[in-house]
């Protein structure tokens, strides 16, 4: 099956779930909520979505491998992995904030080729193909051409269960509130990647993620023109959970702030 294939078949899939998910969204009830940590929440809707994505992606790629945020199975390494993260900004979802996303990538012998994102209550589909350009529901996206760091929207992911590098985080933070126009935290590490992919950021960075959660959008963002980096500059942003995405334009200044205050 060509790439083309699998993607025109990875956005039926994605949005026939993302149904589920805005059903579920408004009847979200405490006993269907769980911890796997003191702030990192569950849900059965989670669970389920997750459950229904590796069922379709297993049929849609037979022998195909995964790495799922929920572990509804265990990985394998194979020529082809879907990342997956079946509701990225769970506490959003549970709070009826509308900003969350499903989350898909498939890995080509450790390279991404695909990514996908699925803003469920805004009905916007993100997605790519390693080098044939980055869409929103079908039209081409490019990343802003803002040069000018002063005239900068910034997107950010505020730590909520590794408190290791807070005081770094918040030196930093309190650096670029006074050198850009604007820095938002909306939620969803995947969707914020999306944003710079559209230009509606001019970038984004945080540290903490997990493959699942940017593996899908940095492929976005780099068909869309952007780069992402690690803090150290490097590619390494799966493996060290830290990462910094910009639409080009602004990336040395991003990369100069943030390398002064995460040593």
């Amino acid at each position: 099956m060509q790439t083309h294939d699998i993607l025109r078949l990875l956005i039926e899939v994605a949005m026939r779930v993302g149904k589920h998910i805005k059903a579920q969204q408004a009847g979200v009830m405490l006993q269907d909520i769980s911890y796997k940590g003191k702030h990192d929440l569950v849900t059965e809707t989670d669970k389920q979505v997750e459950a229904a994505l590796v069922e379709a992606l297993g049929t849609l790629l037979p022998g195909s491998g995964f790495l799922t945020e929920e572990q509804t199975v265990g990985y394998q390494e194979r020529e082809y992995v879907w990342v997956i993260d079946p509701i990225d900004g769970t506490s959003n979802f549970i709070h009826g904030v509308p900003f969350f996303s499903i989350s898909i990538a498939l890995k080509h012998q450790g390279e991404s080729i695909l990514g996908l994102v699925y803003d469920v209550m805004r009905d916007e589909c993100f997605y790519a193909s390693k080098g044939a350009g980055a869409f929103l529901n079908g039209q081409v996206i490019h990343c802003s051409y803002n040069r000018i760091l002063d005239k900068a929207m910034i997107g950010t992911g505020m730590p909520y269960s590794d408190y290791s590098k807070l005081d770094a985080y918040m030196s930093c933070l309190k650096d670029l509130l006074q050198q850009t126009r604007a820095v938002r935290r909306l939620g969803s590490a995947a969707l914020d990647l999306c944003y710079v992919a559209a230009g509606r950021f001019d970038a984004f960075y945080e540290y903490g993620l997990k493959e699942y959660d940017v593996a899908a959008g940095a492929l976005i963002v780099e068909e869309a023109g952007g780069r992402v980096v690690d803090f150290r500059g490097g590619n390494q942003f799966n493996a060290s959970s830290t990462l910094l995405a910009t639409n080009s334009l602004v990336h040395d200044d991003m990369l100069r702030i943030i390398q002064t205050h995460f040593k």
